[in-house]
């Protein structure tokens, strides 16, 4: 079997890399008014340029910018498109002592519109310091985060009386802007995340989206309509994935569930290139929801959690994907850590070395699984 030349690669990752201190150090300064915002981005410049090395050295195809540029996966974005309004989420101390983000305030308050390109200058500086053989991938957060969080009541009724099809149309082709925007600057892959598709899987969840008077049953299918929206804005030799999360902050997780519930929705129903899924532990449930995948779609495995720094074995990893490909072709399959290694500032409790080793075992398991 050989090696893939498309993205998703055989080893991949989901993108986002621990912070260097002098990085979480020049942001204080700048939140106290000691930098200017120039001065804040001339070292991310240089932490992205390093986070790039270290991605390559380990050998890796796909290369981000380790989301160096931002607070949290989703709200940097968001925020940026016109319409959308975000209040910072807040850090709940738990009755354990461990803790937990409590989900941002995000409100459409007008209608959805993309009022500039959000990423494109920061993927031009990305695209800038790769050599050849490297694939600069993008990630954003998923056109889902503008809906499930608040639902109906989080969505002007002044902007859209009817969420059908307004609301979804004009989200749509915002995130159709944007792609157009980063295809011009020379994007090819780019990966958008999702919690709330992983979300469905978790009863707690289900039961929150009935709460505000949507059916957990009805949603997956919705978001398949609403992301097919996306994909129809998409240009034309871009790859287009989508990372599905429980939960990511400081090596929590906020739901688990088998992706039954939402499988044969986002597998056979989305229209999407890839999908990165966690498996790296029970949470995940098995692997049967795999047997919904179509023919030409990819799935990469994410069976190396980001949590904690205890390395996997390379024999587990292989047992696992011959597991996962009795469900789906071993073609069709791909292996990557199960999220982010920083999925907010803070990062995950996990050394850099323990980063390294982890994604050079994804690349070495990837090439003597698929040559």
């Amino acid at each position: 079997m050989t090696a893939r030349t498309t993205p998703p690669f055989r080893a991949d990752h989901v993108g986002s890399f621990l912070r260097p201190p002098y990085l979480l150090q020049a942001r204080e300064r700048k939140a106290k008014g000691e930098i200017s915002a120039q001065e804040l981005r001339a070292v991310e410049d240089k932490a992205i340029a390093e986070i790039i090395k270290f991605q390559s050295d380990v050998g890796l195809q796909s290369i981000t910018d380790g989301e160096f540029r931002r607070t949290y996966f989703h709200i940097d974005f968001l925020e940026q498109l016109g319409g959308v309004q975000c209040d910072p989420p807040v850090t709940v101390v738990k009755p354990d002592g461990s803790e937990e983000l409590a989900p941002p305030v995000m409100r459409v308050t007008a209608k959805v519109r993309h009022a500039k390109d959000i990423q494109r200058a920061d993927f031009e500086y990305l695209r800038s310091q790769l050599a050849p053989g490297m694939t600069p991938k993008v990630t954003i957060p998923s056109p889902t985060m503008l809906h499930f969080r608040g639902g109906r009541a989080g969505i002007s009724k002044d902007a859209y009386p009817e969420l059908e099809p307004e609301f979804y149309d004009d989200v749509a082709r915002a995130y159709g802007d944007e792609l157009k925007s980063l295809y011009d600057a020379g994007c090819r892959y780019v990966q958008m995340d999702d919690t709330n598709m992983a979300y469905l899987c978790d009863e707690r969840m289900r039961e929150a989206a009935r709460a505000r008077g949507d059916d957990p049953n009805e949603l997956p299918h919705r978001y398949a309509r609403f992301i097919n929206k996306v994909v129809a804005l998409k240009p034309a030799g871009m790859t287009l994935a989508m990372h599905l999360c429980r939960g990511n902050f400081k090596s929590t997780h906020a739901a688990a569930g088998n992706y039954e519930p939402v499988a044969e929705a986002l597998l056979q129903e989305m229209n999407l290139d890839a999908y990165f899924m966690e498996y790296d532990d029970e949470r995940s449930g098995d692997f049967r929801p795999l047997r919904y995948l179509k023919p030409g779609k990819t799935v990469v495995l994410g069976l190396v959690t980001t949590k904690f720094g205890q390395l996997e074995s390379k024999e587990l990893l292989k047992r696992r994907i011959d597991e996962a490909s009795r469900y789906a072709p071993l073609e069709q399959l791909c292996l990557s850590p199960q999220c982010g290694f920083s999925s907010t500032v803070h990062g995950n409790l996990i050394a850099v070395e323990d980063q390294r080793r982890k994604l050079a075992l994804v690349v070495e398991t990837a090439r003597e699984v698929w040559g």
